[in-house]
């Protein structure tokens, strides 16, 4: 349930626009129209913006806070999808199929301010590169998700695991970067498909095996990145 809404002036919402690839390549005339259309929601920890087969046209952009998106299987099993930061966004697929629903839940896992942009349809028309932006978007996640199936089918969590922690270190980091995990570990078993036992005792493996040092602060020391990928159960 939402906390409360707040209409901003359109330089408070321009700013939160400028955090979004798909908006920030615009002219400023365009990006403050845009902001206009806009208005924040405040979410407290555990609210959801939205829940599963809840219909809306919204552009969900967080401004402020973390909001994790996942989805229950029949069983009632909970699969992480993705967890949404500063700059990021949800509700594009509402935006190409008016008459869908969402098929995820979206919570915020802290105190959390969220720009909503409706009736986000005329953009589109009026400025196609948003469209191009959006869709390239899409097909990442898309891809993204594919990638996370067939581990899940196919891999054994340490394989998961080790892949999860390359996938966050940046090119420039080198070959025994520190990174700061970007979710806490429980939702990385949930993102991986597994438990937080079993996720906590691979992450000591790994230690115990000199390739990983576990810092404070979801801080982790990658020892040497090239043994950790030939690392394997």
């Amino acid at each position: 349930m939402t906390q409360y809404t707040q209409p901003h002036a359109t330089g408070d919402h321009s700013a939160c626009i400028r955090l979004v690839p798909i908006f920030n390549h615009l002219e400023e005339s365009s990006m403050d129209r845009i902001a206009r259309k806009a208005h924040t929601n405040h979410y407290q920890k555990g609210e959801f913006l939205f829940r599963s087969q809840e219909k809306d046209d919204a552009l969900y952009i967080v401004n402020r806070g973390k909001v994790r998106i996942y989805r229950l299987s029949d069983s009632g099993k909970e699969q992480l999808v993705r967890i949404l930061n500063p700059g990021d966004f949800t509700g594009e697929w509402t935006l190409f199929n008016p008459d869908a629903v969402h098929e995820e839940y979206a919570e915020a896992t802290r105190d959390t301010s969220v720009c909503m942009i409706q009736d986000v349809q005329e953009f589109l028309k009026e400025y196609p590169a948003i469209s191009l932006k959006l869709l390239g978007e899409m097909s990442q996640r898309l891809e993204s998700s594919e990638r996370q199936t067939a581990q899940v089918a196919v891999e054994s969590v340490i394989t998961r695991l080790v892949l999860f922690l390359a996938e966050n270190v940046e090119p420039e980091m080198g070959n025994s970067p520190t990174i700061t995990l970007p979710m806490a570990k429980k939702d990385i078993a949930s993102y991986l498909g597994t438990t937080p036992e079993t996720i906590s005792r691979k992450f000591v493996e790994l230690e115990d095996e000199g390739l990983i040092q576990q810092l404070s602060g979801k801080r982790i020391k990658i020892q040497d990145l090239d043994d950790l990928l030939l690392y394997s159960e």
